[in-house]
């Protein structure tokens, strides 16, 4: 059986270009979760992958093979179609998810977001809240819920009862050089919002000089993967790509901008953050208050009425279908399309909202903060 292939055999045919079988992957994945599978070994496999790539089936098999390797969560029926959450590819200063969190529990979502520490350049969530005195990012399922009933959010890492085989790719990939590899983010991404078992996803997939992906073309390579395969794992999901050429806000630094968040979170502090923020939370469908809509939900990341379409955004290249165009050219503030699943099936064609950020049409662009 292809199951029972040894690991080097399989790092050799992705290292040849060959195709991984799903039974194959998940060999890989139990090898890693269970520790039989050295750590030069799963470097190797790391980099075959990065270099050799993985077409669609593989994708989705690492990610369905990722999320089986720890616990789903279970959660009350009551909670069906309030469950959402928000995923950032990282860059620098990103502190969008501390203030996004309780500010979708407001509105009457549940928010178990797990989270992931930084890669590369990249700044970590988890990393900014441990800047807080006793604060702990391990949780168990059980007290996930707890808290999610008492607060309505939280915000947790990978441990080895959630996702353990992501806990370790996620380090080694630091370590490897495989940081930036699309099949890995994807399923390293996904994974955990699998086991989150999910109403609605938002994606903020980030591209410029200081993001994983410095052009839009290989930031929308990634969104339209992440967008594809969390639609087959039963999520709803959108992608935003949005420019990461300068920080978010004017802190940067763990314990810096947990305090910014808090600032907006009492409606001070930089506007960035808080712009940046809004896409994101609007985009699960629930981010206007609506609390228990699931017809909003279901609508994925447009839930207001349609309004003329503003021009395109200048990013240098043409939108390709399934990019819709938001915002007007040169606002750096603003986030410049978003990524939607096919318009067919139960899944409707998107609709133009109109630009949150605080300047009126036909007033020049936003200076960024500085």
């Amino acid at each position: 059986m292809a199951a029972q292939a040894s690991l080097p055999v399989l790092i050799g045919k992705k290292r040849d270009g060959e195709r991984l079988e799903e039974e194959e992957i998940q060999s890989f994945v139990r090898g890693v979760t269970d520790g039989t599978a050295q750590q030069g070994q799963i470097g190797a496999m790391l980099m075959a992958i990065r270099l050799r790539g993985m077409d669609a089936a593989e994708t989705l098999s690492l990610t369905r093979a990722m999320a089986a390797s720890g616990r789903a969560l279970a959660w009350p029926p009551a909670w069906r179609g309030l469950l959402v959450d928000k995923h950032s590819t990282g860059g620098v200063g990103d502190k969008v998810s501390l203030a996004l969190a309780p500010a979708l529990a407001a509105c009457g979502c549940k928010v178990p977001m797990i989270s992931g520490r930084g890669l590369g350049h990249t700044g970590g969530t988890l990393d900014k809240l441990e800047a807080i005195p006793g604060f702990r990012v391990s949780q168990s399922p059980e007290q996930m819920q707890s808290i999610l009933e008492r607060v309505g959010c939280c915000i947790v890492g990978q441990s080895e009862e959630l996702a353990p085989a992501d806990r370790v790719l996620y380090g080694l990939r630091d370590v490897t050089a495989t940081v930036d590899s699309l099949p890995l983010i994807t399923a390293s991404i996904l994974s955990k919002k699998a086991a989150e078992q999910l109403s609605a996803l938002v994606l903020d997939v980030k591209f410029g000089s200081a993001a994983l992906y410095p052009t839009p073309e290989s930031a929308r390579e990634l969104a339209q993967s992440l967008v594809a395969v969390g639609e087959r794992l039963g999520i709803r999901t959108a992608a935003v790509l949005s420019r990461m050429d300068q920080p978010l806000g004017r802190r940067v630094g763990n314990s810096l901008e947990v305090l910014e968040a808090l600032e907006c979170l009492e409606g001070g502090g930089s506007p960035r953050p808080a712009g940046a923020g809004h896409h994101p939370g609007s985009a699960t469908g629930m981010g206007d208050g609506v609390g228990g809509d699931q017809e909003a939900t279901a609508r994925g990341p447009h839930t207001q009425a349609p309004r003329p379409a503003p021009p395109a955004p200048s990013l240098g290249v043409p939108l390709s279908p399934g990019l819709t165009p938001l915002h007007r050219p040169g606002d750096l503030s603003c986030v410049p399309c978003v990524v939607l699943p096919p318009a067919s099936g139960s899944v409707p064609p998107p609709q133009q909202q109109p630009c949150p950020c605080p300047h009126t049409p036909g007033s020049p662009p936003m200076s960024p903060s500085p």
